[in-house]
């Protein structure tokens, strides 16, 4: 069975919601020299990327339109299987994108069934809300930025059945970044 993992840029107050300006991506790549690798391991273990439809067009925008790109993740996106959660998205206009239309918790469910390596979620704050609810995220990989906001949607907001969860890796990064790794108990 395949992992569903939930992968997010997060404030040391727990906001995912990028709209303050906190994160940009791409911004300060020079200074992400120290993530880069993680990041490529990430994407190396992933074969699936999970997006609600707001995440999906702001990414599809962006990524594949870098030229210059040095980090590899224009590519990994580009040639990754993308699943846009969405029910009112006709043509997803991305290369390997398929539109889920059914229920989250059964569409899921049958991607985490099928042979492969890790199916990622990022962004997507409805859809990872909605994941979390179901009970169907098994690994939560967060890179902590050293900002403090005190708005803006978090990632456990209104969270009621999150389970256990153990600790699994630490990564402290000279960029200030630091990535927690938990998977969910039992």
């Amino acid at each position: 069975m395949r992992k569903l993992v939930v992968t997010e840029n997060i404030t040391v107050d727990g906001v995912i919601d990028a709209s303050g300006g906190w994160f940009v991506p791409g911004d300060d790549i020079a200074d992400l020299a120290d993530v880069r690798p993680v990041l490529q391991q990430q994407s190396a273990a992933s074969d699936a990327l999970l997006l609600g439809r707001t995440s999906f067009e702001e990414m599809r925008a962006f990524w594949p339109h870098q030229t210059k790109d040095t980090t590899g993740i224009t590519a990994h996106l580009n040639q990754v299987q993308k699943f846009v959660a969405s029910s009112t998205m006709t043509d997803p206009e991305w290369e390997n994108t398929t539109i889920l239309r059914g229920s989250i918790a059964d569409e899921v469910a049958a991607l985490k069934e099928q042979q492969g390596r890790d199916i990622v979620t990022t962004g997507s704050i409805t859809l990872v809300h909605e994941l979390i609810a179901l009970g169907l995220v098994d690994e939560y990989r967060l890179f902590i930025y050293p900002v403090v906001l005190g708005h803006g949607r978090r990632l456990f907001q209104d969270a009621n059945n999150v389970p256990v969860l153990v600790l699994q890796d630490v990564q402290r990064f000279g960029s200030t970044i630091v990535l927690t790794t938990y998977r969910i108990a039992g």
